[in-house]
This record gives C-alpha cells, sequence and structure tokens, in this order.
C-alpha cells in the first residue's frame, strides 16, 4: 500500500483490517454548533461516551457554545470544547467561560489553540498564555489537548522553520511533567502518512511524549476536501489530492480515509510504542456520513 495515497473512493470497496479496527477504538470527532444542531440525536449515530470536539469559530457566541455541550454531554458523550486564545478577551472572559462550562454542562476537558484570527482580540496571542493563568487547574480539568502540526504551521513559524512550534511543544511537555492533568496534542488532518510518521518519531527525539491524537478528513468529494485544506493551511500533503484531481474519472468520487488511516494502523500494529494513539476526525463531508463510515469500519 502506497504512502502517498491518502484516500480511496467507495468503489475500490477495500476491506478494513482488524488493526485499523484497533487503531479506531476511542475516535473523537469534531463539530461546531451548527452542524451539531442538524444531528437529531447523537445517540443513533456514534458510540456512547464519544470524545466530540466542538470547534469555536470567530463571531460565535458563547451561549451558542454552552448550549451546545450542554446538550450534547447531556447524550452521554464527552464534550471538549475549542478554547481559541486569540478571542478571550481577557482572564474574566476566561474564567467566565470555564465556569458556564463546568456549570451548566459538566465539561472538564478543553482543547487550547491560538485560533484562525490574525490578530487577537485581546491579552492573548497562544495557547500557553491560556495554561499560565492557572484557570483550568483552579477548576480541575482533567484533560487539556494542544493542537499539533505535522506539517508546520506558518501562522506560528512565518520565516518556513519550526522553530517556534518546537519552543512551543518543549514547553509543554515540561508543563505535562508538573501536572496531573491529561495532555494531548490532537493535529490538523492531514493526507499523507510518511511525514506524519516522521513528525510523530521527531517528537519522540525530542524527548516529547505528550500523545497524539492524528486528525483525519472525514469522507467527502474531492473539491471539498481541496476547499477546506486551503483556508485551513494545509500545505504539503495537500499535493495527494491535487494529483488525484488531474484524473477526471475520480474527479466527482467521494473519497474514504482508508489508505490513511491503514497504513497508520499497520505501523502502530509493528511500533506498539508508536505515539499516536487516537485517530480525530473532521467530517468536512457531514456528521452522518461521517459516523457511518466509522460504524461500518469497526462493526463490519
Amino acid at each position: 500500500m502506497s504512502i502517498l495515497s491518502a484516500f480511496t473512493s467507495k468503489e475500490e470497496n477495500i476491506e478494513v483490517s482488524d488493526s485499523l479496527k484497533v487503531f479506531l477504538n476511542n475516535f473523537s470527532i469534531e463539530v461546531m454548533p451548527r452542524t451539531a444542531s442538524k444531528i437529531e440525536s447523537f445517540n443513533e449515530i456514534l458510540p456512547e461516551d464519544t470524545r466530540i470536539y466542538i470547534a469555536h469559530i470567530e463571531g460565535v457566541p458563547i451561549d451558542e457554545m454552552v448550549e451546545t455541550a450542554k446538550r450534547i454531554s447531556n447524550e452521554g458523550f464527552n464534550v471538549m470544547p475549542h478554547f481559541p486564545a486569540r478571542i478571550i478577551k481577557d482572564k474574566i472572559i476566561l474564567e467566565d467561560w470555564i465556569n458556564r462550562y463546568q456549570g451548566e454542562a459538566g465539561i472538564e476537558q478543553a482543547l487550547l489553540l491560538a485560533g484562525g484570527v490574525n490578530k487577537p482580540h485581546g491579552v492573548y496571542d497562544n495557547s500557553m498564555q491560556l495554561v499560565e493563568t492557572e484557570l483550568f487547574e483552579k477548576y480541575n480539568f482533567k484533560h487539556l489537548h494542544f493542537a499539533g502540526h505535522p506539517e508546520g504551521n506558518k501562522d506560528i513559524d512565518n520565516d518556513g522553520s519550526n522553530n517556534n512550534v518546537d519552543e512551543a511543544l518543549s514547553w509543554k511537555q515540561k508543563f505535562k511533567e508538573r501536572t496531573d492533568i491529561e495532555l494531548a496534542l490532537t493535529t490538523q488532518f492531514c493526507f499523507e502518512v510518511g511525514p506524519v510518521i516522521e513528525w510523530a518519531n521527531s517528537l519522540v527525539s525530542k524527548g516529547i511524549d505528550i500523545p497524539v491524537h492524528i486528525g483525519v478528513a472525514g469522507p467527502a468529494k474531492l473539491q471539498t476536501l481541496i476547499k477546506f485544506s486551503i483556508a485551513c493551511g494545509v500545505g504539503p500533503s495537500l499535493r495527494v489530492l491535487q494529483k488525484r484531481a488531474k484524473d477526471v474519472k475520480k474527479l466527482l468520487l467521494p473519497f474514504e480515509p482508508n489508505d490513511f488511516l491503514e497504513t497508520l494502523a499497520e505501523h502502530k500494529k509493528a511500533n506498539p510504542s508508536f505515539n499516536i494513539t487516537n485517530v480525530h476526525f473532521f467530517p468536512l463531508g457531514g456528521i452522518n456520513v461521517n459516523a457511518s463510515w466509522i460504524n461500518n469500519a469497526t462493526i463490519n
């Protein structure tokens, strides 16, 4: 199986291996308030206790975020809302968010990230500054995840290096060593396996032992994947999609992440200590479509 082949169409009907079924244990999925509102019941499409991230996009009121978290939590799921540092004005607002999430929805976990905003709305520019307030420890949060960047991040290192990203990883490793909060790195979605494995191994070589939850784009049309990839800054592995787009016969076919995940699953089976421990889905083709693919992969 080629590591350059990231997705396969439904028509190819590739059988899901036992290794992949195991690799998909404890997967997570990401929603937004507006997409979540279209799902009548998450219990009907996802396993109980699935971790569901709620993305906080600039302009979405905190009331809407908390209400979505409360609704999904009440259905029996582990809810992990985003805390984008650059749209949080100050410590008062941050504590209000934490207090509301916990008091109204029972939330004890969060994904901390800088956020896709060029100019901060207030005093915070990155996720580390949110941690330094010590508010998540004050409110006894059990899990904190940070954004991971297998392909680098030009928003953080605009010179093309990984200097700032590496410095931030070192800070997070030190935080892991001094806290009882469980940490993980949740990455942007990727399409090429080789660089992902190389990046994950490089973390270990740098002394970073924070578990990695690899981001994967759920089943979607090629045009949709390319659009989101460009918007989200997915760089090097975008060439996988561009290569596929040159085949007119396959241009309109839906894609599934079989090959990408199968290769990672086999690598994990051969290397049990491999630091990618979980799969995190971005349902770019729709939540129902992604959930159906997961159910077929894990049950069949």
